[in-house]
């Protein structure tokens, strides 16, 4: 029923999501987690923030049915830690670079309860954080009728600015972000509350020009909202309905930085791609999860580009013109 759902959705939505292509789902259909998209994130050592749970794989911390996640913390001893609960990760099975990344989810609260939806920069193994760079598309502590958006990053010294938005987290919202390379925006429920400019890597933002990939899980206690007490009602539970990613769709002629006057063609592409214009100076093809493949600069005004080994799927083609102004536009390989 909830494919049906899904897909009537698409239908009523086409004409205000137009500029969206969608390249990366789950709606949490079936009874368990898909491992294609997700690993469980296992351990109790605090997590850098002094957390007191630890994430178990146990299907009392984290369970799929009726088209929802389930996020579970509970007030029982695992090894030296007094809760359990649970934290899933695409890392290592999905990166993106740049997009529309939503989830639709209801939180609990309660005090030194820590639900968040976020991203880390998928080179956190050889940058470590904050180096890697962080966008926390939502989180939420304690008792508070807000959420919070937050970037983190590295520039002499761990750098966060964020924004706040009012709610009642306890009911089903939309959180997402719009990241380009100009700039991070957070929404609720379509209302932009904050953005953050991220040009050329202004203020050491450079972190936030390359991959992330994404994290779901419900912490307990913490250095920001602090420990349970008697008033913390448990089992806790975050329950989420869908964690959506979408890119730029060429059809649309959307354009992260402007729309230059130009021609791609063909589209589906087979070995050759034609480029047509007098405004581009150099170009780029990256893959969805912002690996490059090939760059060149563009002297003649036209070019012949040869894709022969890319790999069947959908890429996105970086465009730079005489003003410096960049697009993106996607595009599919046959």
């Amino acid at each position: 029923m909830k494919k049906v759902g899904f897909v009537l959705w698409m239908l009523l939505s086409f004409q205000s999501h137009a500029q969206w292509t969608l390249i990366w789902n789950d709606e949490f259909d079936g009874n368990t987690l898909d491992n294609s998209k997700w690993t469980k994130d296992i351990g109790g050592n605090g997590w850098g923030n002094n957390e007191a749970q630890y994430y178990t794989d146990s299907p009392t911390n984290f369970s799929i049915a009726n088209g929802e996640a389930t996020f579970t913390a509970r007030a029982e001893q695992f090894s030296t830690n007094q809760y359990t609960s649970a934290k899933i990760t695409t890392k290592g099975k999905f990166n993106v670079k740049y997009g529309k990344i939503e989830g639709r989810m209801k939180v609990p609260q309660g005090q030194g309860l820590w639900p968040a939806f976020w991203m880390l920069g998928s080179n956190i193994d050889q940058m470590t954080w904050p180096t890697c760079g962080e966008i926390d598309v939502m989180e939420h502590i304690n008792n508070e009728t807000k959420v919070h958006g937050t970037a983190h990053w590295e520039n002499v010294g761990h750098q966060y600015w964020g924004g706040t938005i009012d709610n009642d987290p306890t009911q089903y919202h939309t959180y997402s972000v719009i990241w380009d390379s100009l700039k991070i925006k957070w929404y609720m429920d379509d209302i932009i509350y904050y953005q953050l400019n991220i040009t050329n890597g202004v203020n050491g933002t450079e972190e936030f020009q390359l991959p992330f990939y994404l994290l779901l899980n419900l912490a307990v206690g913490g250095n920001w909202p602090g420990y349970p007490n008697g008033t913390t009602v448990f089992p806790a539970e975050m329950v989420v309905d869908y964690v959506r990613v979408y890119t730029y769709d060429a059809n649309a002629g959307i354009a992260t930085e402007g729309t230059p006057e130009y021609t791609l063609s063909p589209n589906p592409v087979g070995n050759q791609l034609y480029l047509n214009t007098e405004n581009i100076v150099s170009y780029r093809i990256n893959s969805i999860d912002g690996k490059t493949h090939c760059s060149a600069s563009i002297s003649n005004g036209s070019t012949f580009i040869d894709v022969t080994e890319l790999a069947p799927g959908n890429y996105l083609l970086e465009i730079e013109t005489i003003n410096s102004k960049k697009s993106i536009v996607r595009f599919v390989k046959q």
